[in-house]
Formats: C-alpha cells, structure tokens, sequence
C-alpha cells in the first residue's frame, strides 16, 4: 500500500509526547505533510474485584473525556503554525493503532515516556516496539532534560552494506536536504578489547578489515547519492554500534537507522542493542524499515560483503 504524504505522532500531554509533537510539527513544516495527531487508549474490563465476588464495570466517560482534552491542547499547540492538520481519538491497544496506521503514514513519532496509564502504553512500549514492526519510517524523541528537539542541524546515519541500511542512508540524505544539516555516515567494526577480531582468522588483518569497510562505506554513499552532490562525512570505527550511537547522539541532533541489518547498525534496533539505544540517546532516533533496494551497489559490489 501506497504512503500517503502525512506524518502521525502520538501524544498524551506528557513532556515526551509534547517533545515527539515539536519534532513532527517541524518536519511536517519542511516537507509540506500533512500532521495527524493521535491519542489513542485501551479501556481496562474492569477496575477491581466488588465486595460480592463479582467485577465492577469501568465507566470510560472520564478517560474518553481526558484523552480528548489532550487531542485538543496538542492541536491548539501547532494551530499558528500554517499546517494542514488533522486530529483522531482512537480506543484500541496504542501500538496496535499506530502499527496500522503506519500502513499509510509516511513517519510515525512518539515521545519515549509517558505518564503511566495508556500514556505509558503509548509512550513506553510502543516507543520500543513500533521500530520493529511499523510499516513506515518511525522517530522516537527522547525525554532528555528539556534539550530542545529541533531544529535538526547535525545528522549521523548508521551504515553496514544491507538493505536496510541504504534505505536509512537515502533517508538520512534525504533528511539533511530538508534542514540542510551536515550529515555523517558511520560504519562500526567491533573490535574486542585487547585482541584482534574474534571473529576473523588469525591471518586477516584488522587495518585491511577497516580498509574494506571504507571502501563498502564509499560505495554504499555513491550509490545513494546517484547524479546528486553532497559533502557527507565518512567514518569507519572500531567499536560496539550501541555506544559509538548513543556516543554520538550528545553531540548531533538525530541519529538515522535501518530497522535489520547484519548485525551491526540497521539490526541494532531489532533486540536487546536496540533497547540501549532508545534509553541511553539523548536525541532523536530515526528507523527505516527494511524495503527492497532497487538500483544500487549490489551485495557482489561491496567489500565488506566478502
């Protein structure tokens, strides 16, 4: 199914949410989507045991009613800001709702904490799990003691040669037009601390390994690019791509993934690495879902493919 031009953030009134609704307002400034705004909840089937055994059922007037008191606050916030926007109040299980709507969406946003209730629903395990299983491109902005989430000057996009990550890196090039943001491409090499790689032979060498990912690096940055010309920084570090991320994210304002990889970047956000990552980076994170790669550097083409 076709993505529609619009962007999607979940709020609840939280300071998250507010930061994840800033971001989502900007960028929709800089491409011209459309902003939805959601606020979804689960009604629980019921509150607590009666004095008779029995279950006392929830009368959801109060939730429905502070739900849309926040749908509407969120869209009070952004209504000066000259955006076409729409708002919707969803029951249903948060990340269920947001997982279907991201069939359509063309990014989905939410903050990284909530307030307990469906907002800790919306906001905490949703910011873990909608990564793995959105349709469209996700960004969760973090709660970091109040460090201003936009404007989005300094982008790092993380690259291991598959799929998922060229798609992250065209994102990434992508995302540094729209802001005109310096943008740097980082391939890791983890390397065990005080030997060689483990998982080598004996007779390759470490300086011949980053050598090839350099070149892989290269490569992958030629084929995103095509006939476009852009200064993008090239890295190729020894290190674990969890801390080198969560390293960089102090220091430039949104961090760009794939969604599966090899192992190194674009599959960091698929298990526990993924988890350090959303918890320790103190600025956006933006996945790319993995999609199938048409006209680019093939696999035979890349040096660390070998």
């Amino acid at each position: 199914m076709a993505h529609e031009n619009v962007i999607v953030v979940g709020v609840d009134g939280s300071e998250a949410s507010l930061g994840a609704l800033e971001w989502a307002a900007a960028e929709a400034e800089r491409t011209g989507w459309r902003l939805h705004i959601v606020c979804a909840y689960a009604l629980p089937s019921f509150t607590a045991a009666s004095l008779d055994g029995g279950y006392a059922a929830m009368d959801d007037s109060t939730i429905h009613a502070g739900a849309q008191s926040v749908l509407d606050d969120a869209a009070v916030r952004v209504a000066d800001r000259g955006l076409s926007v729409s708002t919707a109040l969803e029951t249903g299980d948060p990340a269920g709702v947001l997982v279907d709507l991201s069939r359509e969406a063309s990014i989905v946003v939410v903050g990284s904490r909530g307030r307990g209730g469906f907002a800790d629903r919306l906001l905490g395990t949703v910011s873990s799990t909608l990564p793995a299983h959105a349709h469209c491109t996700t960004v969760v902005v973090p709660l970091r003691g109040g460090r201003q989430v936009t404007p989005v000057r300094r982008i790092v996009v993380g690259v291991d040669g598959s799929d998922s990550a060229r798609g992250a890196l065209k994102r990434a090039i992508s995302e540094a037009r729209q802001w005109d943001a310096e943008l740097s491409a980082v391939s890791a090499v983890p390397v065990p601390t005080g030997a060689g790689l483990a998982w080598l032979p004996a007779a390759v060498d470490r300086g011949d390994v980053l050598t090839d990912v350099r070149a892989g690096l290269r490569l992958a940055i030629e084929a995103a690019l095509g006939d476009e010309v852009m200064d993008i920084r090239q890295l190729a570090l020894e290190g674990n791509p969890a801390a080198l991320m969560s390293e960089f994210s102090t220091a430039v304002d949104l961090i760009v993934v794939g969604s599966r990889g090899r192992g190194g970047f674009a599959g960091l956000l698929m298990g526990s690495t993924s988890q350090a990552v959303l918890h320790h980076a103190v600025c956006p994170v933006m996945v790319v879902p993995t999609r199938s790669v048409k006209d680019e550097v093939g696999p035979a083409d890349v040096p660390w493919e070998h």
